[in-house]
C-alpha cells in the first residue's frame, strides 16, 4: 500500500494485516528489539525478556526464520553454538521498533 502524505490510507490492506499480525504476536515484539540490541544466543534472549518460556521462544525463531526475518546460525564447536540474528529485513524493521517506542514513551501512563 503507497500513501501520498496527507492522503488517507485505504481502509484495509492485507500487508498491513499481515504485519501488525506478525510482529504483535506474543512475544515476538520482545524477541526482535532484543535481536536488534545483538542478543543473539537462546539462553541469552531468555535471560533479558522476563517470562518468555524457552518452548515459546523456540516457536517464535521458527516463526521469524519463515517469515525471513531471523536467521539461525549453527557453530560447529564443542558444544555446538547456535546464534540468531536478524535479516536485512528484520533490520529494516528497526525505525518502526523506534517509533514504537517513543510513542510508547510518550503516552505510557506508568503501568508495568
Amino acid at each position: 500500500m503507497v500513501t501520498i502524505r496527507g492522503a488517507q490510507p485505504e481502509p484495509y490492506c492485507p500487508y498491513f494485516r499481515h504485519a501488525v499480525e506478525l510482529i504483535g504476536r506474543r512475544w515476538t515484539g520482545a524477541i526482535l528489539r532484543a535481536l536488534q540490541a545483538d542478543v543473539c544466543h537462546f539462553s541469552a534472549l531468555v535471560g533479558v525478556i522476563p517470562g518468555l518460556s524457552d518452548r515459546m521462544l523456540s516457536e517464535r525463531l521458527r516463526e521469524l526464520e519463515a517469515e525471513g526475518l531471523v536467521e539461525r546460525h549453527v557453530i560447529p564447536e564443542m558444544p555446538v553454538r547456535v546464534e540468531y540474528g536478524l535479516t536485512a529485513k528484520g533490520r529494516a524493521l528497526g525505525e518502526v521498533f523506534a517509533a514504537i517506542s517513543a510513542w510508547a514513551a510518550a503516552w505510557h501512563d506508568d503501568a508495568p
